[in-house]
C-alpha cells in the first residue's frame, strides 16, 4: 500500500521521482506528492489529491520545482479522508524537514496532543504528520540522530523518507514491519522505492532494508545501521529480470499481460523441480525443514489473504489427498488473534505474492512463537517473509503489476502442487504410480493454460451479456471451490459487480434464494468425482430462471445442454484443474471489467500489497 520513492545525484530529480511514482501506481492510492531542496537550498514541494498526473499538470503549470535531492509519494488513506492537505510529504512548523511515511503510528494521537502543548500547529487529519514534528523536536543539526530518537518513540509499522533543507547531502529512510523499502545503487546517485519496478529502470543493483533498519543514503553511496545506531553490513544483490518484464510490451492493460504470461509462469515455477522419473526435488530450496522434520510433521496448516488465500485451499485439498494429513485453513488476518491450536509438530505454510502482507507476517511471528516450522510461498526474493520462514518455495513468476492478482495464483497453487507431490514421496502415502500421474500433469499445463487464453475472444462476447449483472453466483466443488471463491473475487475486484463464491452443495441452504433472470450462476463442471453432483445444481439453478455459465471440458454434451455459455477448458488430472478451470474466470472478470471502462490495473480502494492491519 502507498509508495515512496526518493532520489539524491546529480540529476534533477522531479522527473525520476514522478517516473518512479508512476511504476509504484499499482499499489493502490488516492493522492500523490513530492518534495525536493531546491537550487536555493530551500525546501519546495506540490502535492494533490487523484491520479498522478494530477500531480504531473500541476507540476508543469505554475508550480515548476526542481533539485537533485527529493523523496516523493502515492498515499492510500488511513487516517484522513484524501485531499491535498491529507497527502504527503508532509513537513516540520519551520518547513524545513519532509517526510513521506507508509504504515500507521499506533500511538500518533498521545504524540500529537503532546506536540500540541508544545505549540505545534498540524495541518492535516493524518499519523504521519506527527513524525515530521517530531524530528524537528529532536533536531540538533543531525538528521539521522533526530529520526533514530524519533523512531523509538513511536509505535506501529512503517516504512518512512526523510529530507531536510539543513543537509541536503543526504537522505534518511527506515523500516519497521511488512512495509518495504529497497535501496538502488547507481553511479554518482542513489534511489529509493517501495519496491524494485520502481528503480529497474536506472540500476540493477539494489540492497533491501530489513526491519528495524535505518538507511542514510548519499550521491556516493549509504550507509545502514539500527535503531541503536550500530552499523549493519549487507552484500548487494543484482536483479535479474529486466524492465521489460514490469511494461504492457502492447497489451491494454498490465492484468490482461499477467493473464497471459500464465503459461511462463508455470513453466517457470516448475523448473528445475520434476526429474524425468516424475520426482520432485526441493529439498535444497526448504533450508531448515528438513526431510525429518517434514515425516514428523502431524498436521499442516495454511494461511494467507485473499487469493493468496485460495491457493493455499487448492494446497490444502492437494495434501489431503495425497498426504492423508490434517490441514487447516486459517485467514491470516484470523489466525493473529483466533489462538490456533499448533505446536513444534505442525507445518504452517504462509502464501504470500509480496512477502510483505501484515496479517501473513504476524500470523508467521505467532507461529514461530509456537515452535512450529514455516515454510514461506513467495514470489519476491529478499522480502520480510523469506526472512522469517525457516523454508522457502518461491514461485518465479516475475513482477505482477496489476493489483488483482493472476499468474502469481497460478504459479502459487503450482507451488503447493509441488510441495504436496514432494511431500507425499517422502512419506510414501499414495503409490508411486500415481504420484508419477500427476507430476506428469504439471508439465501439460502450460498448453492446457495457453488452449484456454485463445478463446478469450469468446468469452468477451459472454462478457458482453453479463457485464449488467447486479449479483453473479460463482459455485464449485472439492478442489474447484477455490476456484470458484477466486473467480468472484476477480469479478468484484476489478468491475465493483458484486459477486459470490459459494460451495454447490450449499446452495439450497441459502444461496438458492437468490436466484432468478438477473443473478447469473457461474459452475465449475470439469471432470472430476463431482462432476454429476455439479451438473445438478446447474440444473436446479437452470430452473430458477438464472443464466448459466459453466467451467466444462470440451465437448461435454451434458454441461452444454443445462447451460446458456460454456467456457471450454481441456481435460487434465482433477487435481490440476483449478490451474486450468480459473483461466476463463479471470477472463471473464477482466472483459466485463474492460467493456465497462474501469480501471483494470488500479481498481478503487485496493492495494496490491497491504501492509497495514
Amino acid at each position: 500500500m502507498c509508495g515512496i520513492v526518493g532520489y539524491i545525484g546529480t540529476r534533477d530529480s522531479v522527473p525520476i521521482i514522478l517516473d518512479a511514482l508512476r511504476r509504484l501506481e499499482y499499489r493502490g492510492y488516492d493522492s500523490a506528492g513530492i518534495a525536493v531542496i531546491d537550487s536555493t537550498g530551500a525546501l519546495a514541494g506540490s502535492k494533490a489529491e487523484g491520479k498522478l498526473s494530477r500531480l504531473a499538470e500541476r507540476l508543469r503549470n505554475g508550480e515548476t520545482i526542481s533539485g537533485a535531492a527529493g523523496i516523493g509519494h502515492t498515499r492510500w488513506a488511513t487516517h484522513g479522508v484524501p485531499s491535498d492537505a491529507n497527502a504527503h510529504p508532509h513537513l516540520d512548523c519551520r518547513g524545513r524537514i519532509a517526510v513521506v511515511h507508509n504504515g500507521i503510528i499506533e500511538n500518533y494521537a498521545a504524540l500529537r496532543a503532546r506536540l500540541l502543548q508544545l505549540g505545534h500547529v498540524f495541518t492535516s487529519e493524518t499519523d504521519s504528520e506527527v513524525l515530521a514534528h517530531l524530528i524537528e523536536l529532536h533536531y540538533d543539526g543531525n538528521l539521522e540522530e533526530a529520526v533514530r530518537h524519533t523512531l523509538h518513540e513511536v509505535r506501529g509499522a512503517y516504512a518512512l523518507g526523510v529530507i531536510a533543507s539543513d543537509e541536503p547531502e543526504h537522505l534518511v529512510f527506515a523500516r519497521n514491519g511488512a512495509s518495504p523499502l529497497v535501496l538502488g545503487i547507481g553511479e554518482g546517485e542513489m534511489f529509493v522505492a517501495s519496491d524494485t519496478p520502481a528503480i529497474l529502470p536506472y540500476t540493477r543493483r539494489e540492497i533491501i532494508l530489513q526491519e528495524g533498519e535505518i538507511a542514510v543514503v548519499a550521491r556516493d553511496g549509504f550507509h545502514l545501521s539500527d535503531y541503536e545506531g550500530d552499523p549493519i553490513e549487507r552484500e548487494v544483490t543484482t536483479i535479474t529480470w529486466d524492465a521489460g518484464s514490469a511494461e504492457k510490451t502492447g497489451y491494454k492493460h498490465f492484468m490482461l499481460k499477467e493473464i497471459f504470461e500464465q503459461p511462463q509462469a508455470i513453466k517457470e515455477t516448475l523448473r528445475g523441480r520434476i526429474d524425468e522419473h516424475g520426482r520432485v526435488h526441493l529439498g535444497n530450496e526448504l533450508g531448515e525443514i528438513s526431510d525429518a522434520r517434514l515425516r514428523e510433521v502431524s498436521k499442516i496448516a495454511i494461511t494467507g489473504c485473499g487469493t493468496a488465500y485460495y491457493a493455499g485451499m487448492v494446497g490444502m485439498y492437494l495434501l489431503r489427498s495425497l498426504v492423508h494429513l490434517p490441514v487447516e485453513m486459517e485467514l491470516a488476518s484470523e489466525f493473529r488473534y483466533g489462538e490456533p491450536v499448533i505446536d513444534p509438530t505442525a507445518l504452517v505454510i504462509a502464501m504470500s505474492q509480496s512477502g510483505e502482507t501484515a496479517d501473513t507476517i504476524e500470523a508467521v511471528r505467532i507461529a514461530r512463537g509456537s515452535g512450529a516450522g514455516v515454510l514461506g510461498i513467495c514470489n519476491v526474493l529478499g522480502s520480510h517473509l523469506t526472512r522469517l520462514s525457516d523454508g522457502m518455495l518461491f514461485t518465479r513468476s516475475g513482477p505482477e503489476i496489476g493489483v488483482a492478482a493472476t499468474k502469481t495464483y497460478v504459479a502459487q497453487v503450482t507451488a503447493m502442487t509441488l510441495f504436496a507431490l514432494y511431500l507425499a514421496q517422502l512419506r510414501a502415502t499414495t503409490e508411486d504410480r500415481r504420484l508419477r500421474e500427476v507430476a506428469d500433469g504439471t508439465k501439460l499445463l502450460p498448453a492446457a493454460v495457453d488452449v484456454v487464453l485463445n478463446t478469450s475472444g469468446e468469452i468477451r462476447k459472454v462478457a458482453r451479456e453479463l457485464r449488467k449483472a447486479q449479483s453473479v453466483l460463482f459455485i464449485g466443488r472439492y478442489v474447484n471451490f477455490p476456484t470458484a471463491l477466486e473467480g468472484a473475487l476477480k469479478l468484484k475486484e476489478i468491475s465493483y459487480i458484486h459477486a459470490e463464491g459459494y460451495p454447490a452443495g450449499e446452495m439450497k441452504h441459502g444461496p438458492i434464494a437468490l436466484l432468478e433472470p438477473s443473478v447469473p450462476v457461474v459452475g465449475i463442471a470439469t471432470e472430476d468425482r463431482v462432476r454429476e453432483k455439479m451438473i445438478s445444481n446447474l440444473m436446479e439453478s437452470k430452473a430458477r430462471e438464472a443464466p448459466v455459465i459453466a467451467v466444462a471440458n470440451r465437448g461435454d454434451q451434458e454441461v452444454q445442454s443445462v447451460s446458456d455459455h460454456v467456457f471450454w477448458v481441456p481435460k487434465v488430472d482433477e487435481l490440476l484443474s483449478p490451474i486450468v478451470n480459473v483461466i476463463p474466470l479471470q477472463l471473464l472478470a477482466y472483459h466485463i471489467a474492460d467493456i465497462e471502462g474501469k480501471d483494470v490495473d488500479q481498481p478503487r480502494n485496493l492495494a496490491k500489497t497491504v501492509t497495514v492491519e
